[in-house]
């Protein structure tokens, strides 16, 4: 079991990007959380095996219609519990 948090820059808010983060996270059956922040980027807590965060974190560039991905930081940290995907607000 893996944990990352993911830092996605660029045009990624008012697109739909959270709710695309939230259909990649359930296909492939990750837990954890997403949301935006106020300097415009969003971020993402992942949660299962790490060979499925990375890949799921490659689908992140792809982003919805509108969304123009810059980049994707990705900081592995210590488990804590999540069950579950949902957005924050």
């Amino acid at each position: 079991m893996a944990q990352a948090k993911v830092f996605i820059s660029g045009f990624v808010q008012n697109v739909g990007y959270r709710q695309f983060v939230k259909k990649i996270t359930r296909q492939v059956g990750l837990n954890g959380w997403v949301k935006n922040l106020s300097d415009g980027r969003v971020e993402a807590l992942l949660s299962g095996d790490q060979k499925i965060i990375e890949d799921a974190i490659e689908k992140f560039w792809e982003g919805p219609f509108l969304a123009e991905v810059k980049s994707i930081d990705v900081d592995w940290i210590e488990e804590e519990s999540v069950e579950g995907f949902e957005i924050l607000r």
